[in-house]
């Protein structure tokens, strides 16, 4: 038989080998071992005149390309686009401002009540709350000001000592609404100037207490007082890091760039928010923005012009967006109307499998409303065009606005609304425009996904609608 074709148990062993053993022959040693060159022979061969050249060339070679190395890195650090230097923020201007003007309203709980809310104030990625009025007042009756003293139905000190170190943890500040009148128009009584002592002492009561600011309404009423010098300086001292802000506001938009920065210099105030009683006015809007005063601006909505949750999303991207700080009234980011409480929207941790489909569709909207908030408020504190960049005009209309942001090298972004009940062609030209840009919020998904990316120049925007575009700094 072929010895391949051969059955693998066959027994070809010898009595003294094992199955499977294969013999090896090994070769003997010679005894010849190879213990390489001689100090003296490597000597003999290096120092000859071949390795001798090569040794220096390879060291020419060697301190050439570390200079062209270092030449080339200086080149490139002359030639590349410097940055921009980052302008001073405070902490008022890194986020939204939350205001709860009834703490009742906001909650049953009053003061207590707002403290197991901080976390909710967190997810909205709030930078600071502006609490109050909680002093004691009767309307009109300036003998009964106390602004040292807080309502009963509000709280305790001790509930508000320790609203105020829960807060400071979770790294939001609190400032306190000292307007005295603050239940009738005249904030002020009928004079200022009687009130302007009692108001000192309060301000120096209250930051001692640990609040971060003060916030006064009709700030130009007061400014023009003998005691004004005095208030204003207790928040020209800091207390370690923390810088303590003292906030005003004015309503309405006749006041224009000029008179807004004569009120500044003349109050000395760190913040000064505006009520927007028609933010459709698009010109009005413009002609109260100035580059230089964005870090000393805040906007804010009269909850009078709030609508549909539609038109109060349009708003919501209109406050994001702009330069300065926004400020939002308790219940905005849920859309609520003129005239519901703040509290109402604790409704929504309420299991709606039993509701009718009415109040399923509200608690929806407000769902809505609120994520569309959040989505802008985190996007916000993240981006530098957002938060401090130029803006530009890019498309006004009656019914229409289209503005850019943007910072040095970071993103752009491109902010369009349609308050009309009609689609609106909008021509977007400006040198620093590409030709697509990508939707990065949207309120209407149907026509503009987000992510998609769209044409600027053939660019169309549907009625009731708000998209946040944005597209890459180019070089």
């Amino acid at each position: 038989m072929d010895q391949e074709k051969q059955p693998m148990t066959r027994k070809t062993t010898t009595a003294n080998e094992k199955n499977g053993c294969v013999k090896v022959t090994i070769p003997e040693d010679t005894g010849v071992k190879f213990t390489g060159l001689s100090k003296d022979e490597l000597m003999k061969i290096a120092g000859t005149a071949g390795w001798i050249l090569t040794r220096r060339a390879l060291l020419v070679l060697f301190w050439l390309g570390w200079v062209g190395i270092l030449a080339g890195a200086v080149v490139i650090i002359e030639q590349a686009p410097r940055c921009k230097p980052i302008p001073e923020m405070n902490w008022w201007n890194e986020g939204p401002l939350y205001q709860i003007s009834n703490v009742k309203d906001f909650s049953d709980r009053g003061l207590k009540g707002v403290e197991e809310k901080l976390d909710y104030l967190n997810q909205l990625k709030v930078k600071g709350l502006v609490l109050g009025p909680i002093h004691t007042v009767q309307a009109d009756q300036l003998s009964s000001l106390n602004l040292t003293s807080i309502k009963s139905e509000v709280g305790t000190e001790n509930e508000l000592r320790s609203l105020l170190d829960q807060a400071h943890k979770k790294g939001i500040s609190i400032v306190l609404n000292l307007t005295p009148n603050y239940e009738q128009p005249s904030a002020w009584f009928s004079n200022a100037t009687t009130v302007a002592e009692k108001l000192r002492e309060a301000c120096k009561y209250w930051i001692d207490k640990g609040f971060d600011g003060i916030f006064m309404s009709a700030l130009g009423d007061i400014v023009e007082t003998e005691t004004w010098p005095s208030i204003q300086a207790i928040f020209n001292k800091t207390d370690g890091n923390t810088k303590r802000v003292l906030m005003g506001s004015v309503n309405g938009l006749s006041m224009n760039v000029d008179n807004v920065s004569c009120l500044l210099n003349r109050s000395g105030a760190d913040l000064l928010t505006i009520e927007l009683s028609d933010p459709r006015k698009t010109q009005e809007v413009q002609n109260l923005y100035s580059n230089h005063l964005q870090t000393s601006m805040g906007w804010s909505l009269s909850r009078g012009t709030l609508g549909t949750p539609e038109s109060i999303r349009l708003f919501h991207a209109l406050l994001f967006t702009l330069p300065g700080t926004p400020v939002f009234n308790a219940g905005d980011e849920m859309a609520l109307k003129a005239g519901e409480k703040p509290k109402k929207m604790w409704d929504l941790e309420s299991p709606a499998e039993k509701a009718s489909a009415t109040t399923k569709a509200v608690q929806k909207d407000r769902i809505t409303a609120r994520d569309f908030f959040k989505a802008f408020s985190d996007l916000r504190r993240r981006e530098r065009a957002l938060l401090h960049g130029e803006f530009i005009n890019l498309n006004s209309s009656a019914s229409s606005l289209a503005f850019l942001r943007l910072w040095d090298q970071s993103e752009r972004f491109i902010t369009a609304i349609n308050w009309g009940n009609d689609t609106v062609p909008l021509t977007l030209t400006n040198s620093n425009l590409p030709a697509q840009a990508q939707v990065r919020i949207c309120i209407d998904t149907t026509n503009l996904a987000v992510d998609s990316m769209v044409s600027l120049k053939t660019f169309q925007l549907g009625p009731l609608q708000a998209v946040l575009l944005s597209f890459p700094y180019a070089g």
